[in-house]
């Protein structure tokens, strides 16, 4: 195989081997491709967010038609940031993680998960309370506890409209030049907070419309989207698959030693244990029980770190 050229963008989605990749400074130009063999070899799988370099080759069946008589193929991936398996995304800047006051009940736990993934890979969580007005004093209650543990919180109702100004307010100030993503349990409402807050997303992504591939707004994979913000300039933002879960014990999002530091309102007490190998459960003396009793850690984030201990505890290393 012949390399003659090479181009870069970003990858916008991949499904079934096949990627869309948005190129740069082309006007929006979207290429359909494959990625070279080698990437099976070394166990490394291209993901949305990526930014990549493409070959344009002269083999005809080992990539898709470019459409110049060439093919272009994922030579590359370039200055990759970070990688999360759920979402599986690349180059995350924020995590925008969205939950239920009701229907479906929120799930504290799984919401803690997320915002200590994304601490560990250097993404700022974003944590976003819909359906507001189905109960309001859950999404009160779920707005103090992690205003508290240090978070931008949202609550909103795409319902009555209430707080969708706030959260575009912050989009349009954080993400210009970024990537983020929205991710949480199924049947939140991400994609119809996503339509609300852009409702000319579908025609911006150039017909990459889920209404028309799939009849309903039910996301199957990651579709990155690029969006023109009001002062102009471009973001990247994602909409993600629901899921139920988060399984510590079938994949490595991070180590029992990574664990204290991913929660972020521990970091002012960390080194001020009695005990040097303190596991901050409940230790006398421990300084994060200390912070809990005294309503500086909300109970249920302590409680989120101590289930997340006690699953990475029992976790076999793999060899």
């Amino acid at each position: 195989m012949q390399e003659t050229a090479t181009v870069r963008g970003r990858i916008l989605r991949g499904v079934g081997g096949l990627y869309s990749v948005l190129l740069d400074g082309a006007e929006g130009s979207i290429v359909s491709c494959r990625a070279r063999g080698l990437f099976r070899h070394l166990d490394i799988t291209p993901l949305p967010g990526d930014r990549v370099e493409l070959a344009l080759t002269e083999r005809a069946d080992t990539a898709e038609d470019s459409g110049d008589g060439g093919e272009m193929m994922i030579a590359e991936i370039i200055d990759r940031r970070s990688a999360l398996i759920r979402p599986p995304m690349a180059n995350l800047d924020y995590l925008f993680i969205t939950l239920a006051s009701a229907k479906p009940a929120p799930v504290p736990e799984t919401v803690d998960k997320l915002t200590a993934i994304a601490q560990h890979n250097g993404i700022e969580p974003v944590i976003v309370i819909g359906k507001a007005e189905l109960n309001r004093n859950m999404a009160a209650e779920l707005t103090d506890i992690y205003c508290r543990a240090g978070f931008s919180v949202f609550p909103l109702s795409c319902r009555t409209g209430e707080g969708i100004d706030d959260l575009r307010a912050f989009i349009n100030a954080n993400l210009p030049g970024r990537v983020a993503a929205f991710a949480g349990a199924s049947g939140v409402g991400k994609s119809t907070l996503l339509t609300q807050l852009f409702p000319t997303l579908d025609l911006q992504t150039g017909g990459l419309s889920r209404k028309i591939e799939r009849g309903r707004h039910t996301t199957r994979q990651v579709d990155l989207y690029p969006l023109t913000l009001e002062n102009g300039e471009q973001t990247f933002l994602a909409d993600t698959p629901g899921f139920s879960m988060l399984d510590f014990a079938r994949f490595d999002f991070f180590s029992l030693e990574d664990l204290p530091h991913a929660m972020r309102e521990f970091a002012p007490h960390l080194g001020k244990c009695r005990y040097t190998d303190c596991t901050h459960l409940c230790e006398e003396g421990c300084a994060i029980v200390e912070a809990v009793a005294a309503g500086e850690i909300p109970e249920s984030r302590h409680a989120g770190y101590c289930a997340m201990y006690a699953v990475l505890k029992e976790k076999k290393a793999w060899k």
